[in-house]
């Protein structure tokens, strides 16, 4: 009588394990990256309203040579209606008559809802909390020169993490 050896068929449940804690590893490194990401593409919107802000600036500044008296001379909508307009800005702030060694500029701020960057609820508790960033510009002999820097530089408490800003504001 000769005895036949069947064939392994399946996986050990050693090998499912293996797999497992290998899938695992894999979504723990994942998820925060894919976190950060999604808040990095939403700070399109902030940028993009910074953009136009920053364009209006710059052709006022080319058609008059100097900068106006009052924010409301450049035409920028600072104005965002709560929970209506945006879901991820919360205001366009202009602080003008900034003087630094470069010279006399402007300072655009956006304030983006912090609960785009927490990932929690944006409801009445959090309405008020918000993250910033801002675009401060110079006149000088070439032009409009533009500095993009984390935070409204009054104070740092409410600066928008580095890791969400786009590329040409982390420097």
């Amino acid at each position: 009588m000769k005895m036949q050896k069947s064939a392994q068929k399946g996986f050990t449940l050693i090998e499912l394990m293996i797999v497992i804690a290998i899938v695992g590893i894999l979504a723990a490194i994942a998820l925060p990256a894919y976190q950060d990401y999604i808040v990095r593409s939403k700070m399109s919107e902030p940028m993009a309203a910074l953009a136009e802000a920053k364009t209006t600036v710059a052709e006022y500044v080319a058609a008059n040579g100097t900068f106006p008296n009052a924010a409301t001379s450049y035409g920028i909508n600072t104005y965002i209606r709560p929970n209506r307009e945006s879901e991820i800005l919360a205001a366009i702030d202009i602080d003008e008559g900034i003087s630094t060694s470069v010279g006399t500029g402007i300072r655009l701020i956006a304030r983006v809802k912090a609960c785009v960057v927490t990932g929690g609820a944006c409801d009445e508790a959090t309405r008020d909390q918000d993250y910033s960033f801002h675009l401060s510009g110079f006149t000088t002999r070439a032009g409009m020169t533009w500095i993009c820097k984390p935070g409204d530089d009054t104070s740092g408490e409410d600066s928008l993490s580095l890791k969400y800003l786009p590329a040409n504001c982390r420097g």
